[in-house]
């Protein structure tokens, strides 16, 4: 766990799972698999096993001990959907992030599918208690289907990460989604990002009155191309419009 972030949109890393295996073309210069694999071999170090799916249990109470308020993005250096991760083991990330219900989790995922199979299992009656927000990555058009994933997915706050952005994304529909936030590639093999793709996202989410944070423009650095689009920083980010309640059925913009 990180208690600083480097992440524009979190304050600290939590990862109960580390390492991960391509699924598409917005993996294929990963930084999680870049930073891990430099220290594949070293003995006694977390990323011995390199980018390898290793599952740590050890971890999966971590946020319980910090009691100053945080947001969390919940598996920065993997995918809890992976299909190698037990069901049973996400359960145990999911009660903590249930009991931890002073942090704010954010929770990414490209295998958009298996989080709405596991997330409408889990919460069948009710939502997803509104802390834990839940995200996927979409790095096109080609991968809108994530968006309807979760879409259909019992979540109380909705998000999409569209980063890497390397391809126009079109129209996309933003009913039911809570925040967008936008990124360009980073690393020494990054993708541009033409900034006609990142402004048509902008524009649809000013239409749509969704919250919108864009990132980076990217490059050789993460912070090489600044943050600015059109000359403004966008550092939106979702509101709750009720409280919470303890049985997690609440209401939420756009719904």
């Amino acid at each position: 766990m990180a208690d600083k972030s480097t992440i524009e949109w979190t304050d600290a890393t939590w990862n109960p799972v580390t390492g991960c295996t391509k699924i598409s073309a917005g993996c294929d210069n990963c930084y999680a698999e870049r930073f891990a694999e430099r220290f594949r071999g070293v003995a006694g170090h977390p990323y011995e096993q390199g980018f390898d799916l290793t599952l740590r249990p050890e971890r999966i109470e971590q946020p319980l001990a910090w009691r100053a308020p945080r947001m969390i993005f919940v598996n920065s250096m993997s995918d809890l959907f992976h299909k190698h991760v037990p069901f049973a083991f996400v359960d145990g990330v999911f009660d903590t992030m249930e009991r931890a219900r002073w942090h704010t989790f954010q929770l990414l995922t490209k295998r958009s599918s298996l989080m709405r199979k596991y997330v409408n299992a889990r919460y069948k009656e009710r939502r997803v208690p509104s802390h834990i927000w839940l995200g996927v990555s979409v790095e096109d058009g080609t991968k809108l289907s994530r968006v309807q994933h979760l879409r259909d997915t019992h979540a109380s706050i909705r998000f999409l990460s569209v980063e890497p952005l390397i391809g126009p994304v079109g129209e996309i529909d933003l009913n039911g989604i809570h925040w967008v936030i936008v990124g360009g590639e980073s690393g020494p093999n990054a993708r541009p990002m033409r900034s006609e793709w990142a402004r048509e996202i902008r524009d649809q989410c000013v239409r749509a009155r969704v919250p919108f944070f864009f990132k980076q423009w990217g490059g050789f650095r993460p912070k090489s191309g600044g943050r600015l689009l059109d000359n403004e920083e966008w550092n939106e980010f979702p509101e709750l419009l009720c409280s919470w309640e303890d049985h997690g059925n609440v209401a939420v913009a756009g719904e």
